[in-house]
C-alpha cells in the first residue's frame, strides 16, 4: 500500500475560513468557444452527504447527493466552522455494511476531466480516530489517507485534486476500507478538461496527473468554487508563498491593468488572472527557489507560466535567466524574446528517476532578476491495468441476477486497482496478452443469493472455477456456462431447474456438483467426457434413468461407481451396462 504513500502528505489544499471577496470577472462565454459548449455541460458539483441541490454564494450550482454505491450521510461535529455547505455534510462507507470497496460512479462522455474532492472528519463520529483509507480514480491509486491524519487536515479538510482519462462514459471515484475504517468524503467536483491539455498528445492518453502544487505567484487564491474568477477546467490556484524559499527577499508584481495576451487559449486555457500578478527578487543576485514536495518514485510534470509584465524591460536581452531542476540546468528564458511584453509564455518539463525530496525548482538569474507568475507541478501516475471491457460487462451482468449483497462491496473496476483485493469472492490474474485483467475464480458459496446466472457469464473467457453452492440460486442454467477454460463447477444445494445446457463440458472439465436442485432431462453427451479425464459429477436421481434408456437401446455409457442406495439400480440394469470412466454419481 506504499505506492502512492506520500499522495495526501503533502499536495492538498486546507479549507481556509471564509471564502475570498468574489472578483468581478465574467465567466468565459461558451458560444464563442467550441470546447465550453459542448463537453462543459457534463460539470457536477456533487454535495456528498447533502439532501437538496442549492446554489452557493459565487453562484456555483451544487446538487444533492448521487451517484453513490452506499455508505451513510454524516455531519461534521462543528458545522459552524465550515463557511460552505458542501463541506458540512459527508458520506462514509461503513464496511461491514457496505463493503470493503465503494464508489462515485458519474456518467459523463469519454475524455478527459478536472476531478477534485474535498474530504474531511472533525469527529463526526465522535470516536475521535480519523480513518485509514486509499482512493481511486478510474481503478487507478490515487491518494492515501492514513491514521492519525494532521490535524489540520482532519478539523477543517482539505482539498485534492488531479487530471484523469475516462474510458467508459462512467467517471469511478472509488474508497477502499483499511481493515474495518470507514472512507469519507465530503464533496466531489468533476469538470471536463480538454483531451489535449497539459501535451497528452506527447504523453498519451493513459496518465493521472495528481496535483502536488498549483500556484500562482503574487496573488491570492483564485478558482471556481473559491471566488467568482474563471478557469475553464475549474482548477484552484493557491498562492505560492507555502513552497517558496523563506532565505529569499521577493518583490511582487502586477499587470498594472493592462491587457495580457496569449492567455485563456486551448488546449490549456490557463486563466488571465494568473498572468496579471508575479514575484522576482529583491536582490539582482538571487535565485527564486521553489520547494516542491514529491514522491521519488514517480515522474513529474512541471509547467511555468511567465509573463514579462514589467513595462521597463521593453526588448529582448534585458531579462534572461536559467531554469534549474533537481540542480539540473534545464533551459535558458528570455519571455520577451519568446512573446513578448504583457503576453503568456508556457513551458513544461517532465522530470524523472528523482533522488532527493523535495524537490528544489531555481530560476537563476543571467541578465535581470528572475520573474515568474505561477508554477504547477503534477505526479504523472499510469492508470492501473484494468479488467477487460467485456468481462467488466459480464461481472456487472452478474451482480445484478445474482443479487450481490452490498455488504459485499461489487463497485467500481472487479479487478482494478491492482494493489486492492479484487471484488469479494473474485480471483482476477493478467490476461494473457498482458493488456488487461481477467476473471479466474468466483467463489460465492453460502452467500445468500436469491437471483439466477446472467448469460454473460459466457464473457468470462478465462474462467476457471465458479462455486455459487448452498445459496437460493434459481432459473435455469444459460447456455453461456460452458467455459472451454473451465475446470470446477458447483452449483449445487441451490433451486435450479430445467435441463443441463449442451454447451456445459470441457475437455477442461473435472468436476461438477450439480446435486441438490430441482433440475430434470438428460445429461449432455459432452458431461460424459469428464470421466475420461478422471473428472467428478455429482448430480441428480434422473442420471440413473437415463444410463438405463441408453442401455436398453444398446449405448454403452461410460461409469464407474453409483452413490447412496442407486445400488439398488444395478439387478435391473442389462449386462452390457459398464460401470467405468464416470468417477462418481450422487443420487441424492
Amino acid at each position: 500500500m506504499l505506492l502512492l504513500f506520500f499522495l495526501l502528505s503533502f499536495p492538498f489544499l486546507l479549507s481556509s475560513a471564509p471564502t475570498p471577496t468574489p472578483s468581478p470577472k465574467p465567466n468565459p462565454n461558451p458560444n464563442n468557444d467550441p470546447f465550453l459548449s459542448g463537453v462543459a455541460n457534463f460539470s457536477y458539483n456533487i454535495d456528498c452527504g447533502g439532501t437538496a441541490n442549492f446554489t452557493s454564494s459565487l453562484g456555483r450550482a451544487w446538487l444533492s447527493d448521487r451517484f453513490f454505491s452506499a455508505g451513510n450521510p454524516g455531519m461534521v461535529a462543528e458545522p459552524h466552522r465550515f463557511s460552505q455547505p458542501q463541506e458540512r455534510t459527508l458520506r462514509f462507507f461503513p464496511p461491514v455494511s457496505s463493503g470493503k470497496k465503494n464508489c462515485y460512479s458519474v456518467p459523463v462522455p469519454s475524455g478527459r476531466y478536472y476531478i477534485r474532492t474535498f474530504t474531511v472528519y472533525d469527529n463526526y463520529d465522535a470516536k475521535l480516530r480519523s480513518p485509514s483509507f486509499d482512493v481511486s480514480v478510474e481503478g487507478t491509486l490515487v491518494f492515501t489517507w492514513r491514521s492519525p491524519w494532521p490535524e489540520a487536515a482532519a478539523r477543517s479538510g482539505a482539498y485534492s485534486d488531479l487530471i484523469s482519462p475516462v474510458l467508459d462514459a462512467v467517471a469511478h471515484v472509488c474508497f477502499y476500507s483499511m481493515a474495518t475504517d470507514p472512507p469519507v468524503v465530503a464533496s466531489l467536483e468533476i469538470a471536463p478538461v480538454h483531451p489535449l491539455a497539459y501535451d497528452a498528445a506527447s504523453t498519451g492518453p493513459d496518465l493521472i496527473l495528481v496535483n502536488y502544487g498549483r500556484l500562482t505567484a503574487g496573488g491570492n487564491l483564485f478558482g471556481p468554487g473559491f471566488t467568482a474568477d474563471p478557469d475553464a477546467f475549474s482548477r484552484v490556484w493557491q498562492p505560492d508563498a507555502g513552497f517558496r524559499s523563506p532565505t529569499v527577499k521577493i518583490k511582487a508584481l502586477s499587470a498594472g491593468g493592462h491587457q495580457i495576451f496569449g492567455s485563456n487559449q486551448p488546449p490549456n486555457y490557463f486563466p488571465t488572472l494568473l498572468y496579471e500578478t508575479a514575484v522576482t527578487t529583491v536582490d539582482p543576485a538571487d535565485a527564486l527557489q521553489y520547494l516542491l514536495p514529491v514522491d521519488t518514485r514517480l515522474s513529474y510534470m512541471i509547467w511555468f507560466h511567465f509573463a514579462e509584465i514589467d513595462a521597463g524591460v521593453n526588448s529582448a536581452g534585458r531579462r534572461v535567466f536559467d531554469v534549474v531542476v533537481g540542480g539540473n540546468n534545464v533551459t535558458r528564458i528570455d519571455i520577451f524574446k519568446e512573446v513578448g511584453g504583457f503576453t503568456a509564455f508556457k513551458w513544461h518539463y517532465i522530470m524523472e528517476n528523482l533522488t532527493n525530496t523535495p524537490l528544489s525548482v531555481e530560476l537563476v538569474p543571467v541578465i535581470g532578476k528572475p520573474i515568474i507568475c505561477g508554477l504547477e507541478n503534477y505526479a504523472m501516475v499510469p492508470l492501473d491495468m484494468a479488467t477487460v471491457p467485456s468481462q467488466v460487462v459480464a461481472m456487472r451482468a452478474l451482480k445484478e441476477s445474482l443479487r450481490i449483497p452490498t455488504r459485499m462491496g461489487w463497485n467500481g473496476d472487479p479487478c482494478a486497482p491492482t494493489i486492492w483485493d479484487a471484488w469479494e469472492g473474485v480471483t482476477c490474474h493478467r490476461s494473457q496478452d498482458g493488456q488487461g485483467l481477467v476473471v479466474t475464480q468466483l467463489d460465492l458459496a453460502s452467500q445468500g443469493l436469491k437471483g439466477y446466472i446472467s448469460d454473460q457469464i459466457s464473457l468470462l473467457t478465462n474462467l476457471v472455477s465458479l462455486n455459487l453452492s448452498s445459496n437460493s440460486l434459481g432459473g435455469t442454467l444459460p447456455p453461456g456456462l460452458g467455459q472451454e477454460s473451465l475446470v470446477r463447477l458447483d452449483l449445487s444445494s441451490n433451486q435450479f431447474s430445467g435441463s443441463i445446457p449442451g454447451s456445459l463440458g470441457s475437455s477442461t472439465l473435472q468436476i461438477a456438483l450439480l446435486n441438490n436442485n430441482e433440475l430434470d432431462g438428460q445429461v449432455p453427451e459432452r458431461l460424459y467426457s469428464i470421466g475420461v479425464h478422471g473428472g467428478v459429477i455429482e448430480s441428480v436421481m434422473w442420471i440413473l434413468p437415463k444410463l438405463v434408456d441408453e442401455a436398453l437401446s444398446g449405448l454403452v455409457p461410460t461409469v464407474t461407481s453409483l452413490h447412496d442406495h442407486c445400488w439398488d439400480w444395478l439387478p435391473w440394469l442389462p449386462r452390457k451396462f459398464a460401470l467405468r470412466g464416470l468417477a462418481t454419481i450422487v443420487v441424492a
